[in-house]
């Protein structure tokens, strides 16, 4: 199905003025300063307990809420290891929470551990030949992904004693590699790039290669974000629409042409933002994909049926939610209940105006 929107504020001005009493709400909870220069990323450890986040100062800054409180303070400065910007940082999905991985506009890849009390930098990884853009651990944490300015993706392999060795350099893409992830059940990785496609790369005995090429957008395609399943990702671009992709696994669709594929495009939302959409995301709970933009605005969407959506409606426009463009929006991994029996999800985003902010979004009953 494709669903054409002239752009997302008249779609829902179009509701009843029922509908539009019912729209959902996102809460500032925090409005967190210390970034010198503007926020890049931000990411949730496994249980939505730690937030880092990454700036052009050069920092990652580790944000944790005081006493289990809406109070969020400043708990720890990472610094000193990469020479420019650092553009993104993950937590390695464990049990454990004991690595962070960050990506800087030197080239560099920095995997951080945690020893007792601080983060310590066991291991600078190089190859790249120009900024590293994004940065994306395997379900398993046994491969690291990076892409770069080069227009290369790296996947590196770490073993048993945390040493990391690339094993595969990907080619294929024509311009800047601006985003990897990982599918959140297979070993399949996807990339998003400046040549205005996103590009699933697979591994058969060793060797990494391009599965498929997906060219829905019309312009740079800035983020992925797969749904908690794998059955479904969705992917912004400098075009405003956020198209979401249906995966096929196992059974290609046929093309007219006789041409097959496993992924198709399946809702295009078109121009959902006024400017550049850069980041999306999609909550592990509830269906919610988040996304944040150049117009300084936050938008989240609901599919419905939850189970394989085939529509999206937008539940919250967050207007002015920062004072600059928004690089980056990341739903808390885990719910939290606020007293009253009531649960909700946090969000967090991370803009040119250096804050990062943390906000407060009540699922629907």
């Amino acid at each position: 199905m494709v669903r054409l929107w002239p752009w997302c504020v008249a779609a829902w001005t179009n509701r009843s003025r029922a509908s539009e009493m019912a729209m959902l709400q996102l809460e500032e909870v925090a409005a967190l300063e210390g970034h010198r220069e503007r926020a890049w990323h931000v990411s949730w450890r496994f249980d939505g307990k730690l937030l880092a986040s990454c700036s052009g100062d050069r920092t990652i800054r580790l944000w944790a809420a005081k006493d289990q409180s809406d109070k969020w303070e400043c708990v720890g400065i990472l610094e000193d290891a990469q020479g420019r910007t650092i553009r993104a940082c993950e937590w390695c999905v464990s049990p454990d929470g004991r690595y962070l991985a960050s990506v800087s506009f030197d080239a560099t890849t920095v995997i951080w551990e945690k020893q007792g009390q601080s983060y310590e930098v066991i291991s600078s990884l190089e190859g790249h030949e120009s900024e590293v853009k994004s940065i994306a651990w395997s379900p398993s944490g046994a491969y690291l992904a990076t892409c770069s300015r080069d227009k290369s993706v790296w996947i590196w392999e770490a073993d048993a004693d945390t040493d990391f060795e690339c094993i595969s350099v990907l080619h294929g893409h024509t311009q800047d590699v601006k985003f990897v992830t990982w599918h959140p059940t297979e070993d399949l990785l996807l990339s998003a790039s400046y040549d205005d496609t996103i590009r699933v790369w697979a591994e058969n005995d060793d060797d990494w290669y391009c599965k498929e090429t997906l060219t829905g957008h019309t312009s740079t395609v800035w983020g992925l974000a797969m749904n908690p399943k794998g059955s479904q990702m969705a992917s912004v671009s400098d075009d405003t629409n956020l198209v979401i992709w249906q995966h096929h696994p196992g059974s290609m669709v046929v093309n007219a042409d006789g041409s097959s594929k496993e992924w198709t495009q399946a809702v295009t939302l078109a121009g959902c933002h006024e400017r550049t959409i850069f980041s999306v995301d999609w909550s592990k709970q509830g269906g919610f994909v988040v996304t944040g933009a150049a117009d300084n605005a936050i938008r989240v969407f609901q599919g419905h049926p939850a189970d394989i959506p085939t529509s999206f409606d937008l539940v919250v426009q967050q207007q002015q939610a920062h004072a600059s463009d928004i690089n980056c929006v990341r739903w808390s991994p885990q719910l939290v209940d606020d007293g009253s029996g009531q649960k909700s999800l946090l969000l967090a985003s991370a803009a040119d105006d250096a804050f990062v902010r943390i906000w407060k979004f009540r699922c629907p009953e």
